[in-house]
């Protein structure tokens, strides 16, 4: 079997926003309203996600719940 060729490719690593700490701007000027815009945007397309699996997958969803359910008349207070 044949020696594979070197690629010149980047890497997965060296690709343009693979990085998150490079993309990160460290400016102390992004506001806590900016901040807190950002994750209530992100926690809305969480709930969306978490909604539109609960429709496309229905058996699931209904063993989720009730391990939940059973979770929750098991806690001790």
């Amino acid at each position: 079997m044949p020696d594979r060729d070197y690629r010149e490719e980047l890497s997965p690593r060296a690709w343009p926003g693979a990085d998150p700490a490079a993309d990160r701007t460290d400016e102390p000027d992004m506001s806590s309203a900016e901040r807190r815009r950002r994750r209530a945007r992100f926690l809305r397309d969480l709930a969306e996600a978490r909604e539109l699996r609960d429709r496309v997958q229905p058996r699931r969803a209904k063993t989720a719940r009730l391990r939940h359910a059973m979770r929750m008349r098991t806690f001790r207070w």
